[in-house]
């Protein structure tokens, strides 16, 4: 009978799974009706998706593929930009490939450092980017970029800090509260709190020194991260995020600009005074590119009509350039990096792990979600770049680092080791080469054989 082994007893639920997963690719598949053909796909997927490795590939191909198709859009959107300013058409290109190469180097750094040394450089990492905040802020020293004073010039590169306060928000917020879950001091409010909230206040002070209020929200949203995870409670929660809201308004009114950036929320026709002429060509870009775009390199609004085309708003020169279907890819890699960055935080029994896995996914998805909103103009202009994609080298470099966090949590947990190492064991390419290669001799000699016998 069907669903029976051998013996006519039950196949177990193990092998029952398998063999709804294997009829979907044999000959019974193709004669099912199309019902049965969607629960046995339905199945493979969800069989797929269960698997160990399965977050720690999302992770890998999401990123590689935003990666590559990042440095596509950034060397198309910028080259009339490079013309008009006289230099090499490669020039932003060259950048951006080396921080991607250097942030490669880091990501593989930060994918096999053991989680004990992570913790161990949560302090130093804290305290360098308090300092580089401070330098930052001391005039001769840090530099004007549009308005803001966010970067220090080394000469070859330029850094800018308030990029690696969120990593070091990450490592520190975790391990802050990691520790205080082992000693059982989470129950109170006040260890709850303190020294979490101060500290990344002062985080952002030191960031509004310089003017850079799209940074200051993403670390207020992972602030926040980090607190639903910790599982604060509803009243505390709304109450940190009154004050959050409040002090945000107070920033926004205070400063002539930031207002007319969330006055062109929703903007559709032109303005007299030119207010909203960065959000409303991003739409222009978006409804130039049709279904599948105007072609790569064939966008229009990058010729002057959209600033920073290459950075802020390279999410509205791909909807040109590639359509709905590269921007609709674009948004799934997202969702695939996002989906894999909660498995790696719900799979684990490490509260380090899991708060810190938490934070970076809070991380990307709000700074793409803030530079999404903003190129659609359903959110102010924050000028913040999306994750993985815009064009900037302090931005690459610490996206890279987080990847790198969540690629060693995804191999930590047990059963993504046991995966690995079966996987090493039972290597096809091993078995394949072990086909073709000759094998290798030995010194031993053969064992003697019996004298035989003579009749």
């Amino acid at each position: 009978m069907a669903g029976e082994g051998k013996a006519g007893t039950a196949a177990p639920p193990e092998r029952s799974s398998r063999l709804q997963l294997i009829s979907a690719t044999t000959t019974t598949f193709k004669s099912a009706g199309p019902v049965t053909r969607a629960r046995a796909l339905r199945a493979r997927f969800r069989y797929l998706l269960d698997r160990p490795l399965t977050p720690y590939y999302l992770i890998l191909g999401a990123t590689l593929f935003l990666v590559v198709l990042g440095l596509v859009m950034v060397f198309s959107s910028s080259q009339i930009l490079v013309m008009q300013r006289h230099l090499p058409i490669t020039f932003f290109f060259r950048k951006q490939l080396v921080a991607v190469l250097l942030g490669a180097v880091l990501l593989v750094l930060f994918a096999r450092m053991p989680v004990r040394l992570q913790r161990a450089l949560v302090y130093p990492l804290l305290c360098g980017v308090i300092g580089a905040l401070v330098l930052v802020a001391i005039p001769g020293i840090g530099m004007k970029v549009n308005g803001n004073r966010n970067w220090i010039n080394l000469g070859f590169f330029q850094v800018q800090p308030s990029e690696f306060a969120k990593l070091a928000l990450v490592l520190w917020g975790a391990d802050l509260l990691a520790r205080k879950q082992k000693t059982h001091m989470l129950d109170q409010w006040k260890h709850l709190l303190v020294p979490l909230v101060p500290g990344t206040v002062v985080l952002m002070m030191l960031i509004m020194l310089g003017g850079d209020m799209g940074t200051t929200m993403i670390l207020i949203a992972m602030l926040f991260g980090l607190l639903w995870m910790v599982g604060a409670p509803l009243r505390l929660f709304g109450a940190t995020l009154g004050i959050a809201v409040v002090a945000c308004t107070a920033l926004i009114i205070t400063v002539p600009h930031r207002l007319d950036r969330l006055a062109c929320i929703g903007v559709t026709k032109p303005d007299p005074n030119l207010n909203c002429f960065q959000a409303l060509h991003g739409l222009y870009a978006f409804a130039a590119g049709g279904p599948f775009g105007s072609g790569l390199g064939a966008g229009v609004e990058k010729w002057g009509q959209l600033p920073e085309a290459h950075t802020d708003f390279i999410f509205a020169a791909t909807g040109e350039e590639l359509g709905l279907v590269g921007t609709l890819s674009v948004l799934g890699l997202f969702a695939a990096l996002g989906y894999a960055g909660i498995r790696v935080a719900i799979g684990t029994k490490d509260p380090f792990v899991r708060y810190a896995a938490g934070a970076v996914t809070t991380w990307i998805m709000a700074q793409a979600m803030v530079n999404l909103g903003s190129a659609l103009g359903l959110l102010p202009i924050a000028g913040v770049p999306l994750p993985l994609f815009s064009y900037g080298g302090s931005a690459m470099l610490s996206a890279m680092c987080a990847i790198g966090v969540l690629l060693c949590f995804a191999r930590s947990s047990p059963a993504a080791k046991a995966a690995l190492a079966a996987r090493s064991s039972n290597s096809r390419t091993r078995t394949r080469l072990a086909r073709v290669l000759p094998r290798r001799r030995t010194t031993a000699r053969p064992a003697p054989r019996p004298p035989r016998r003579e009749r």
